[in-house]
């Protein structure tokens, strides 16, 4: 089967969530087959490369792509939540948004000391997500090896923001 223009399957909302935002929406993406397992393909191939002990998926979105990408390596699944979302002990981080502030929440034993991670989202924007994600993980000993994007937003500049990690992404839109 021939590669799919993956950029075809995302559709552009405009003032969504707030006025001046345009939402890059992957739903069309997602309802076709091939073009979503093309995507898992794609990030499954970088997630292998690193080597990692576990997927760390970034609520909600994140969560679409990292357990599939998990499963297919055979590797654990590790979520990271929105507050009062997880049920036992956990460790929180806030982060800046491109339109607001947030909380993320990681269960105290949800990974170990020195373990190797990549952490999977669907969109690298501001990077304040990502960053806070990183965060999580390092509070409970593991390493961030990497983190993977299905889209990356050039215009705003979240890869500064990650400069201390591998950053993938599999399609960059401006």
């Amino acid at each position: 089967m021939s590669e799919l223009d993956l950029r075809a399957f995302i559709r552009d909302i405009p003032d969504f969530p707030a006025p001046g935002i345009l939402f890059r929406d992957i739903t069309p993406l997602l309802s076709h087959t091939a073009a979503f397992e093309q995507a898992l393909a794609g990030m499954a191939a970088y997630v292998a490369e690193k080597r990692p002990d576990a997927v760390v998926g970034v609520e909600s979105r994140g969560f679409i792509f990292g357990a599939p990408v998990a499963s297919r390596l055979g590797l654990p699944f590790v979520p990271v939540r929105k507050p009062g979302k997880l049920p036992a002990a956990r460790v929180s981080v806030e982060y800046a948004l491109e339109y607001g502030a947030g909380q993320l929440d990681i269960h105290v034993d949800a990974l170990g000391d020195g373990e190797r991670v990549v952490i999977v989202d669907d969109l690298l924007a501001t990077g304040g997500t990502a960053a806070g994600a990183a965060r999580l993980v390092e509070m409970t000993g593991a390493k961030v090896e990497g983190i993977a994007f299905l889209i990356e937003l050039t215009g705003l500049a979240g890869r500064r923001r990650l400069a201390a990690y591998d950053v993938f992404a599999l399609l960059a839109l401006g």
